[in-house]
């Protein structure tokens, strides 16, 4: 079994237990379908974490982002740049890492946290011609 296939079935049976609202989201955004999680790096297996460079750390999240053709559903590379700002006004910049398997192609990136710290994700997406913005926002807990 490939290494990242078991990261994102540990993602699944992760947001099986949780409401809608906390699990994997989407946007639809122009022709894309943008499919986004933020979590805690420690959900992560560390097998999993070691080989993507993921560091696991009860104060450390990662961002998923895939971005899907609408119309065929078929994995887009895209360009990714963000930032992360919590209710201080203190902005974090995102950095990303293309991770690609077979026809998938996902982004991530890490961040710190603090204890329930809500922070409201701006993340610019291009590809050619075509610019869109994914926000949104979340809570990060200590475990």
């Amino acid at each position: 079994m490939k290494l990242l296939s078991l990261m994102f079935s540990t993602l699944v049976l992760f947001t099986s237990v949780l409401s809608p609202a906390q699990a994997e989201q989407k946007k639809q955004l122009g022709n894309w379908d943008v499919h986004y999680i933020a979590m805690p790096s420690t959900l992560i297996e560390p097998a999993i974490a070691s080989n993507y460079k993921i560091e696991r750390s009860k104060f450390n999240g990662l961002i998923n982002i895939s971005v899907l053709n609408s119309k065929d559903q078929k994995a887009q590379q895209v360009s990714l740049s963000g930032s992360a700002k919590n209710l201080l006004g203190q902005q974090k910049t995102l950095i990303f890492q293309q991770v690609t398997e077979g026809d998938a192609v996902y982004y991530l990136a890490q961040l710190p946290y603090r204890n329930e710290e809500r922070l409201s994700f701006v993340i610019d997406i291009s590809q050619g011609n075509q610019n869109q913005q994914l926000k949104f926002e979340h809570t990060f807990y200590v475990e």
